[in-house]
């Protein structure tokens, strides 16, 4: 296993619940590494942080790995499916049940 999937699994596996669903894919192209990281809808909030913060930090730290290997790594996070558009419909729906209590007629 390469130096920065060995990190990243530490760094990620430390921080989420659910270790076991912890997926890390490793690709290499002319732009450099691309590591893609897949974790249990749970723990999403753990890795993004508040605004996002705990992926910046790791991404930072991946590429200072990187840098050492002579390499230039980046990270995506795969988001669960329907992780946004739920939300947000959700968000619309209770809006809309909002509006109906009204009753502006």
């Amino acid at each position: 296993m390469e130096h920065d999937t060995q990190f990243l699994d530490f760094v990620i596996k430390a921080l989420v619940e659910n270790p076991q669903d912890v997926k890390i894919n490793r690709t290499v192209d002319e732009m450099g590494v691309l590591m893609t990281l897949d974790v249990n809808p749970a723990d999403m909030g753990k890795i993004i942080g508040r605004e996002g913060n705990t992926a910046k930090a790791i991404r930072t730290l991946l590429r200072v790995v990187g840098m050492k290997n002579n390499a230039r790594v980046n990270l995506k996070i795969n988001e669960p499916a329907g992780g946004v558009e739920k939300s947000s419909s959700s968000a619309t729906k209770s809006l809309d049940d909002a509006m109906a209590d009204l009753k502006l007629d």
